[in-house]
């Protein structure tokens, strides 16, 4: 079970989310972050992200999401459920062009097949240093502190920042930020950073914002995706109903 399941088990999850978010931040900005959040929240309600039965499954979407809609990235996954390769061993011993053809759905399949492998094969050949070595890779992500273990995922060709955040985020349930064009333009049209912010800076804004929580994050999160999905859209945005627009 993914850590974010089984954190669904033990309380309600109004509960877990802690809402609304409360701070004794002065700074304009900060509020201005908590504000959103419960504006969000009472809007959107839960929206149980990410979706995933397993960790193996997590980390994989994490990287087939790059670039494309998740129900492509949906159907990428059921070929790989349909052929029983959702485990660190199966995806590491399935040949490249194999793995691209299965994962054909998801778009770039070539490169997303190219950065899979890459991290599979990473992810396990740490895990055979650990001193119980296994097929979990909750193994692997207890083999370093979330800093340490962000900098091994950034090591992998083809694992950029929010793909490495993703998958500590949802797969090790460690609390780091994901920040996506979502976040960036949801932000930008609200003044809160230039266009011209980096993913680090916008990163910072929310962690130094937020009580550090890894179901916050979650929560937080998937309520921008859903706002820029269905109101704060790349064109024709929908701004005269957005929930936050008086924020």
């Amino acid at each position: 079970m993914c850590f974010l399941c089984a954190q669904t088990t033990k309380a309600n999850l109004t509960d877990i989310r802690q809402w609304p978010l409360t701070s004794n931040f002065f700074f304009p900005v900060s509020q201005h972050i908590l504000e959103i959040y419960n504006k969000l929240y009472e809007y959107f309600g839960p929206q149980h992200w990410w979706p995933g039965d397993t960790t193996v499954e997590i980390i994989v979407g994490a990287v087939l999401t790059q670039n494309t809609n998740w129900t492509n990235v949906t159907r990428a996954i059921e070929n790989l459920k349909q052929e029983n390769l959702l485990s660190l061993e199966a995806l590491d011993a399935i040949p490249l062009d194999a793995l691209a053809e299965l994962i054909r759905p998801s778009g770039y399949y070539n490169l997303k097949a190219r950065r899979l492998k890459n991290l599979i094969s990473a992810i396990s050949a740490l895990m055979k240093e650990a001193p119980a070595p296994s097929g979990d890779p909750d193994t692997f992500f207890e083999m370093f502190d979330i800093h340490e273990l962000r900098k091994t995922l950034l090591a992998v060709k083809g694992i950029g920042p929010e793909t490495a955040d993703s998958i500590i985020l949802y797969a090790a349930g460690k609390p780091m930020f994901v920040v996506d064009a979502y976040t960036h333009r949801i932000l930008n049209r609200h003044g809160l950073v230039e266009e011209y912010a980096e993913y680090h800076d916008i990163q910072d804004l929310f962690m130094d914002s937020l009580p550090e929580d890894t179901t916050i994050y979650n929560e937080y999160h998937a309520l921008l995706v859903r706002l820029g999905k269905e109101f704060c859209k790349k064109t024709n945005p929908r701004c005269d109903f957005c929930p936050i627009k008086e924020s």
